[in-house]
This record gives structure tokens, C-alpha cells and sequence, in this order.
């Protein structure tokens, strides 16, 4: 079986190269022949743990290709997947110039029935916006070829992406064929081997699930960061109560973990997205606004602790960042909470010396020099004022302490995702600051 997955970031270099895995012939499409060019050299743009081993892999196998060339790429194609950037607009929407740039370039140079599917995050009634497109290309040729549209969001934590495409909780499907349906069950079927579910539903319902997700997961961040910041004035702490919720089944332990915010291309988006298609439907959805309210405060939380510390005055300090990523294991800097607290302590006059394993390049690539990045975590550590602990990578979890009093000037720690116990930070006599913590 061949297909072609349109657009090399995130999802669609993932999804392209966990196809190629399963022993199906891929070929990954992007605009930006650079890209395709260092792809085609070996060089992948993304940090994603394994992702290059399995790239070069598939390519020795000459099962996986890049190029430029859609045209070509339809070629012997059975199925198309659209995996490029919808990026929220002003206003918050989707902006789908993208998606349909593809389904128009897919209706020029189509020659037999195919499924056009959306990978990418698109609102509600995007399949429909997808299938005028193609429609419209073919009638400007004069000519009659049959095909389908399908929707099939993607759930990929990324740090976790190829193991969620491999072993995915479930595999949701929005069809509206029966021929659309038999063509994607054959793609799929590798993984029904292993007892992966694949729900098939109607377009809607499919294109609705993937917001519907993130969001419920972003609700849990936001309520949990509100409990934290409610348990500091009342003197409870956080982690004693997400331990006593999370072992309720109907609640669960994930996503429960309180810290200095959500960031990352879904979350942030996806929330904004459906708060937009809502209003556009003249609907409220306040819960979902009242989420992304706390989210844009949360982000300030440790720099709001920093300031107090210090009596508002920051100008000369210096301080340590230990990690920039909004997560552990990417190197993905949208809408990263350590930028928020960065340009706030740089505004009020502070100096930045930070680190983490694999983002700093990024970090340099949106804000230059505004910062200084230290080689290791303890070189950033040297004559500052506090550390803040900003993302939670595994080789900040158990530092060596000896060495972080030796080279902070002042002995405090704001720790930005509660990895460190505050009896054990008192005992070695740190000043610590938590989220939601009892000191």
C-alpha cells in the first residue's frame, strides 16, 4: 500500500514514519525544499526520542521518502493525509489556509479515487471546506474522478509520539463511505493485530473528539493549578490532595500534577479553537474560557513568588533556569510558560542564565540573545540569585545539592513543577518555593 502524508512537522513526520514502520510505502510532502533536503540528508528538524533511528531505518528500507512534489507523490497513491500547520489566528480560529492550499493542489493533479484525510487539528465542518476544494479543481479540469474525504485526528504527547502512533489508546476515524471505511481499515490493519481499537464515526464527530480531548485535558491542568494556588492560602498541600483524588477511578491520576502552566501547539490552540467555534455558534462555553483564564495566569505564578521574594526589586539579579521545553523530551518552545516568566524577569531588569538538554537552539531562535544558555544545568547555577526550575527533564529531578548551595549565591529554589520534597529542600537548608505546597 502506498500513501502520502502532506507537511514534515510534528504530526505529519511522525505519522509518515510510523506508517513506513508497519511495511507501508510513504512519501512525505513539504513546501520547504530545506526541509526536504536535510531530511533527505539524514538531518530531522524535530527532537522526538527514536524518531531519527526509525526515519533512517525506513529509508534504508526504501519504504519512507521525501519531496517537494505532491503531483508526484499521488502517484499509485491510495490515500492522502493532510498533516500541515493550522495555527490560530487573531482571533483565535484555526486558520485552514493551509489545509485547503493542499486540497486544492490534491484536486489539480489527482488522476484516481483517493481518501483525502485530515490529520492536521481542524473546527468542526473543516472535511467539508476540504471536499469543495478538491471538487472545485476537478471541475475546472473537466473531469470526473471519485473520491473521499475522512477525518483522523491525531493523539500524540510528544516526548511519547511514537509509542502513542504504535500503541495508540484508540484510533478515531470520521467516514462518510463505505469505500472510504475498507480503504482505511487496510491501513489500519497492522495495528488492529494488536488489539487497538478504531472507532469509526460521522466526519463531525471525529473532527469534534480531537478538540473535545485536549480540551477535557487542558481542564484538568487549569483546575488543578487552581486547587494548588487555593491550598497555598489555606495551608493544605497540593501534592497530599492529588494523591487523594487520583486514586479515585472516576478522576485518575493524570494530568493532575500542578505547575506553572500548559503550553506546547495543542493545547493552547486547540482550547482557543473550540472557544471560537462556539461563539461562532452563539454559544459560551465558560468552563473551557475560564480554563484558558487560569492557564495565562498560571504562567505567572513563579514569577509573582520571585518578585514578592525579593520585594519587587529584580533589577541586577540573576537567576538560573533550569529547563525552557514545556515539557520534558521535546524541544518545542510554543507557548512555553519559561517564556513568559523570561521576558517578565528580563522587563523588570533581571539576567537570565538558563538550560536544558535539548531546546536551547530553539530558545535562541525566538529570543536570541536576550538570555544567556549555559553548557550544563550547574554552569547556570553560578553566582545566581535563585534557581527556578521550569520544565521537569528527568537529570533535574535528583541534582547534586552540594554543588547547587556551592554555586547559587543565595540558597532558594522556586521549583516551577514540585520535583523536589520541600521537609528534604528545608533540611538542607534551601529556601523553596512550590506550587501548592505546604513548606
Amino acid at each position: 500500500m502506498k500513501i502520502s502524508v502532506v507537511g514534515t512537522g510534528y504530526v505529519g513526520l511522525v505519522s509518515g514514519t510510523c506508517f513506513a514502520e508497519t511495511g507501508i510505502t510513504v512519501t512525505c510532502v513539504d513546501v520547504d525544499s530545506d526541509k526536504i533536503n536535510k531530511l533527505n540528508k539524514g538531518i530531522v528538524p524535530i527532537y522526538e526520542p527514536g524518531l531519527d533511528d526509525m526515519i533512517q531505518r525506513n529509508v534504508e528500507k526504501s519504504r519512507l521518502f521525501f519531496s517537494t512534489d505532491l503531483k508526484e507523490s499521488l502517484i499509485d497513491a491510495e490515500v492522502v493525509f493532510i498533516a500541515v500547520g493550522t495555527p490560530p489566528d487573531e482571533d483565535g480560529s484555526a486558520d485552514l489556509k493551509h489545509v485547503i492550499g493542499v486540497a486544492r493542489e490534491v484536486g489539480q493533479h489527482m488522476t484516481k479515487y483517493l481518501v483525502v484525510v485530515t490529520k492536521s487539528t481542524v473546527p468542526v465542518g473543516t472535511a467539508v471546506k476540504v471536499k469543495n476544494a478538491i471538487k472545485e479543481e476537478l471541475d475546472k479540469r473537466g473531469v470526473n474522478i471519485p473520491f473521499d474525504v475522512a477525518s483522523n485526528p491525531e493523539f500524540l504527547k510528544e516526548g511519547d509520539a511514537i509509542d502513542d502512533f504504535l500503541k495508540p489508546d484508540r484510533i478515531v476515524i470520521g467516514i462518510e463511505s463505505d469505500e472510504a471505511e475498507k480503504t482505511l481499515r487496510k491501513l489500519y490493519k497492522p495495528f488492529v493485530l494488536n488489539n487497538h481499537p478504531i472507532l469509526f464515526m460521522d466526519i463531525p464527530s471525529a473532527e469534534m473528539t480531537k478538540y473535545a480531548a485536549n480540551s477535557m485535558l487542558a481542564t484538568k491542568i487549569s483546575f488543578m493549578n487552581d486547587i494548588a494556588n487555593l491550598c497555598e492560602i489555606i495551608g493544605a498541600d497540593v501534592n497530599s490532595v492529588r494523591r487523594g483524588i487520583g486514586s479515585d477511578s472516576r478522576i485518575g491520576s493524570k494530568f493532575i500534577y500542578p505547575g506553572v502552566g500548559y503550553g506546547g501547539s495543542c493545547f493552547p490552540k486547540d482550547v482557543k479553537a473550540l472557544i471560537k467555534t462556539a461563539q461562532e455558534n452563539n454559544y459560551t462555553l465558560r468552563v473551557l474560557q475560564a480554563v484558558e483564564d487560569v492557564n495565562d495566569l498560571q504562567k505567572s505564578v513563579l514569577f509573582n513568588k520571585i518578585y514578592k521574594h525579593f520585594n519587587g526589586n529584580l533589577h541586577g539579579k540573576k537567576f538560573a533556569i533550569w529547563g525552557l521545553s514545556f515539557k520534558p523530551n521535546t524541544d518545542d518552545m510554543r507557548e512555553a510558560p519559561s517564556l513568559v516568566i523570561i521576558d517578565k524577569l528580563v522587563n523588570h531588569g533581571a539576567n537570565v542564565v538558563a538550560y536544558d538538554p535539548v531546546s536551547m537552539e530553539e530558545t535562541h531562535r525566538r529570543i536570541g540573545d536576550t538570555i544567556t544558555y549555559a553548557k550544563d544545568q550547574y554552569e547556570a547555577l553560578l553566582d545566581a540569585d535563585a534557581l527556578l526550575v521550569v520544565t521537569e527533564w528527568n537529570e533535574f529531578r535528583v541534582p547534586n545539592f552540594q554543588m547547587v548551595e556551592k554555586l547559587l549565591k543565595n540558597k532558594i529554589i522556586f521549583d516551577g513543577r514540585n520535583i523536589y520534597e520541600p521537609s528534604e529542600m528545608k533540611e538542607l537548608g534551601f529556601i523553596y518555593y512550590g506550587i501548592g505546597r505546604k513548606v
